[in-house]
Protein backbone atom coordinates (compact mmCIF):
# COMPACT_ATOMS: atom_id res chain seq x y z
CA UNK A 1 0.00 0.00 0.00
CA UNK A 2 2.81 2.39 0.86
CA UNK A 3 4.59 1.97 -2.47
CA UNK A 4 1.65 3.47 -4.36
CA UNK A 5 1.33 6.35 -1.92
CA UNK A 6 5.03 7.12 -2.21
CA UNK A 7 4.84 7.05 -6.01
CA UNK A 8 1.85 9.40 -6.09
CA UNK A 9 3.23 11.82 -3.52
CA UNK A 10 6.70 11.80 -5.09
CA UNK A 11 5.20 12.19 -8.57
CA UNK A 12 6.88 9.00 -9.81
CA UNK A 13 3.84 7.34 -11.37
CA UNK A 14 4.31 5.22 -14.47
CA UNK A 15 1.70 4.26 -17.08
CA UNK A 16 1.50 0.74 -15.62
CA UNK A 17 2.11 1.71 -12.00
CA UNK A 18 -1.50 1.32 -10.90
CA UNK A 19 -1.52 -2.26 -12.15
CA UNK A 20 1.60 -3.15 -10.16
CA UNK A 21 0.30 -1.24 -7.16
CA UNK A 22 -3.19 -2.72 -7.00
CA UNK A 23 -2.71 -6.33 -8.10
CA UNK A 24 -0.29 -7.31 -5.30
CA UNK A 25 -2.73 -5.82 -2.80
CA UNK A 26 -5.42 -8.24 -3.98
CA UNK A 27 -3.05 -11.19 -3.61
CA UNK A 28 -2.15 -9.92 -0.14
CA UNK A 29 -5.84 -9.63 0.79
CA UNK A 30 -6.42 -13.25 -0.14
CA UNK A 31 -3.21 -14.53 1.42
CA UNK A 32 -3.84 -12.78 4.74
CA UNK A 33 -7.58 -13.32 5.08
CA UNK A 34 -7.81 -16.84 3.65
CA UNK A 35 -4.66 -17.79 5.55
CA UNK A 36 -6.23 -16.49 8.76
CA UNK A 37 -9.26 -18.65 8.06
CA UNK A 38 -7.11 -21.75 7.57
CA UNK A 39 -5.38 -21.00 10.89
CA UNK A 40 -8.67 -21.57 12.72
CA UNK A 41 -8.25 -25.32 13.09
CA UNK A 42 -10.41 -25.42 16.23
CA UNK A 43 -13.39 -23.96 14.36
CA UNK A 44 -14.98 -26.17 11.69
CA UNK A 45 -16.09 -23.15 9.61
CA UNK A 46 -12.85 -21.17 9.86
CA UNK A 47 -11.72 -21.79 6.30
CA UNK A 48 -15.07 -20.71 4.89
CA UNK A 49 -15.01 -17.53 6.98
CA UNK A 50 -11.54 -16.73 5.65
CA UNK A 51 -12.67 -17.25 2.07
CA UNK A 52 -15.78 -15.10 2.55
CA UNK A 53 -13.70 -12.28 4.03
CA UNK A 54 -11.10 -12.62 1.26
CA UNK A 55 -13.59 -12.63 -1.60
CA UNK A 56 -15.52 -9.67 -0.19
CA UNK A 57 -12.27 -7.74 0.26
CA UNK A 58 -11.33 -8.35 -3.38
CA UNK A 59 -14.82 -7.34 -4.50
CA UNK A 60 -14.52 -3.99 -2.72
CA UNK A 61 -11.45 -3.19 -4.81
CA UNK A 62 -13.11 -4.59 -7.93
CA UNK A 63 -16.12 -2.30 -7.50
CA UNK A 64 -13.80 0.71 -7.12
CA UNK A 65 -11.86 -0.15 -10.26
CA UNK A 66 -14.96 -1.10 -12.25
CA UNK A 67 -16.51 2.24 -11.39
CA UNK A 68 -13.36 3.99 -12.58
CA UNK A 69 -13.55 2.07 -15.87
CA UNK A 70 -17.06 3.50 -16.26
CA UNK A 71 -15.74 7.03 -15.81
CA UNK A 72 -16.61 7.41 -12.14
CA UNK A 73 -14.17 8.55 -9.52
CA UNK A 74 -12.33 5.88 -7.57
CA UNK A 75 -14.08 5.70 -4.23
CA UNK A 76 -11.85 4.61 -1.37
CA UNK A 77 -14.67 4.95 1.16
CA UNK A 78 -15.12 2.33 3.84
CA UNK A 79 -15.85 1.34 6.50
CA UNK A 80 -13.57 -1.55 5.49
CA UNK A 81 -11.13 -0.32 2.87
CA UNK A 82 -7.64 -1.86 2.67
CA UNK A 83 -6.09 0.10 5.59
CA UNK A 84 -8.99 -0.74 7.89
CA UNK A 85 -8.93 -4.44 6.93
CA UNK A 86 -5.25 -4.68 7.72
CA UNK A 87 -5.65 -2.73 10.98
CA UNK A 88 -8.39 -5.13 12.13
CA UNK A 89 -6.28 -8.18 11.27
CA UNK A 90 -3.15 -6.72 12.89
CA UNK A 91 -5.05 -5.93 16.10
CA UNK A 92 -6.54 -9.42 16.09
CA UNK A 93 -3.11 -11.01 15.74
CA UNK A 94 -1.77 -8.99 18.67
CA UNK A 95 -4.82 -9.67 20.84
CA UNK A 96 -4.85 -13.37 20.02
CA UNK A 97 -1.66 -13.74 22.05
CA UNK A 98 -3.87 -13.44 25.13
CA UNK A 99 -6.41 -16.08 24.06
CA UNK A 100 -4.90 -18.88 26.18
CA UNK A 101 -5.61 -16.81 29.29
CA UNK A 102 -9.32 -16.98 28.42
CA UNK A 103 -9.29 -20.57 27.19
CA UNK A 104 -10.00 -19.44 23.62
CA UNK A 105 -8.66 -21.09 20.47
CA UNK A 106 -9.03 -18.79 17.47
CA UNK A 107 -12.05 -16.75 18.50
CA UNK A 108 -10.17 -13.45 18.17
CA UNK A 109 -9.13 -14.14 14.58
CA UNK A 110 -12.62 -15.47 13.79
CA UNK A 111 -14.20 -12.30 15.17
CA UNK A 112 -11.79 -10.17 13.15
CA UNK A 113 -12.61 -12.09 9.96
CA UNK A 114 -16.33 -11.65 10.64
CA UNK A 115 -15.80 -7.90 11.15
CA UNK A 116 -13.78 -7.70 7.92
CA UNK A 117 -16.43 -9.66 6.00
CA UNK A 118 -19.35 -7.58 7.30
CA UNK A 119 -17.46 -4.32 6.84
CA UNK A 120 -16.36 -5.31 3.34
CA UNK A 121 -19.95 -6.11 2.37
CA UNK A 122 -21.06 -2.71 3.64
CA UNK A 123 -18.16 -1.06 1.82
CA UNK A 124 -19.09 -2.86 -1.39
CA UNK A 125 -22.68 -1.66 -1.14
CA UNK A 126 -21.67 1.94 -0.32
CA UNK A 127 -19.18 2.13 -3.19
CA UNK A 128 -21.61 0.59 -5.66
CA UNK A 129 -24.37 3.02 -4.70
CA UNK A 130 -21.98 5.94 -4.97
CA UNK A 131 -20.83 4.82 -8.42
CA UNK A 132 -24.40 4.31 -9.64
CA UNK A 133 -25.38 7.78 -8.39
CA UNK A 134 -22.39 9.40 -10.09
CA UNK A 135 -22.97 7.63 -13.40
CA UNK A 136 -26.71 8.44 -13.31
CA UNK A 137 -25.98 12.10 -12.59
CA UNK A 138 -24.36 12.51 -16.01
Amino acid sequence: MLDGMVAVEGQHQTPHGELFNDMPDRFADLAILVGAGYSLTALPWGRELGWVAGVLAVLTAYSRLLGASMGARQYFIGPMAKPQRMAVMTAACVLSVFEPLLGWRGQTIALALAVVAAGSLLTLVRRTLRIVAEVNAR
